[in-house]
């Protein structure tokens, strides 16, 4: 692995404290606040930890009550829900400075064959190779920082409607530890998501004059993936207004395997002046 993706990794092997007490590190992506994918991933992980092996989490249902700090370690209190037949129920606060800054209730159930079976189609898109090969999509990644993007064109007439394509990948070579890569895919489904929001407006994520959060968070795990190949993230818009937008995404392995969808609200709000 590079040192990049080591460094991603390790912030997700959480340090237990007690039996139900985790304490991760934090890293500064650069963002206003601590990046809330950091505490997705880190709060699946530290619910995992309690959880026995064979029930696998499907469900992550979260809210960001404060700006976390990237530059102290968070600190995630696992209460025991519930340990059913074939369900099992946990819910995660984090905190910092004594405080919580997020909480999530994280659902775990043991995988069982059922003749009810079916899911939405994957976009028609070019592959990453084609689409790198070709120069059709803009290539973007943090300094730094493992995660790849591939963004595939829109509209170009000046209204873009309020939906995204893109492939996503950890550049490296990941271990085989199937938990891992369900905690990256918490950690990575809050990248790009929210921000489909201000696709219609062409307000961009960068504009001094924006004030942008994420208030909740829901992600449906429904197959396991690798998080070091490309996964296509389709996400849109249906609704924004009163400083307030509403996003949903699927994402899809290359093959077309629906393997996880979401949801998120956040705060949208566009001030007169600059503020940042």
């Amino acid at each position: 692995m590079t040192d990049a993706l080591n460094q991603l990794v390790d912030l997700l092997n959480l340090e237990p404290l007690e039996e139900t007490l985790f304490r991760g590190q934090s890293q500064d992506l650069g963002f206003p606040q601590l990046y809330g994918g950091q505490v997705l991933g880190q709060a699946l992980a530290a619910a995992s930890s309690t959880v026995p092996g064979e029930r696998r989490p499907h469900s992550q249902h979260g809210y960001f009550l404060r700006p976390g700090d990237p530059h102290r370690p968070v600190v995630y209190q696992v209460d025991t829900v519930r340990d059913g037949g074939s369900f099992t129920t946990r819910r995660v606060t984090a905190i910092q400075k004594g405080r919580p800054i997020f909480f999530c209730s994280a659902s775990f159930h043991t995988p069982e064959p059922n003749p009810i079976a079916h899911q939405c189609q994957m976009p028609d898109v070019p592959t990453p190779e084609t689409l790198l090969e070709n120069g059709q999509a803009h290539y973007s990644r943090f300094k730094g920082h493992p995660s790849e993007f591939l963004y595939l064109p829109g509209k170009l007439d000046g209204h873009l409607p309020a939906e995204r394509c893109l492939w996503f990948r950890f550049a490296g070579e990941l271990p085989d530890d199937t938990p891992l890569h369900r905690h990256l895919l918490s950690y990575a489904s809050d990248f790009n998501l929210l921000t489909t929001g201000l696709l219609p407006q062409g307000v961009e994520y960068t504009d001094p004059k924006l004030q942008i959060a994420s208030l909740d968070h829901a992600l449906w795990l429904h197959n396991d993936a690798r998080l070091d190949d490309w996964l296509l993230y389709v996400t849109d818009s249906p609704w924004a207004g009163g400083a307030r937008g509403l996003a949903r995404g699927h994402i899809y392995n290359r093959e077309g395997l629906l393997i996880a969808s979401t949801a998120q609200e956040g705060l949208m709000r566009l001030h007169d002046e600059p503020i940042r």
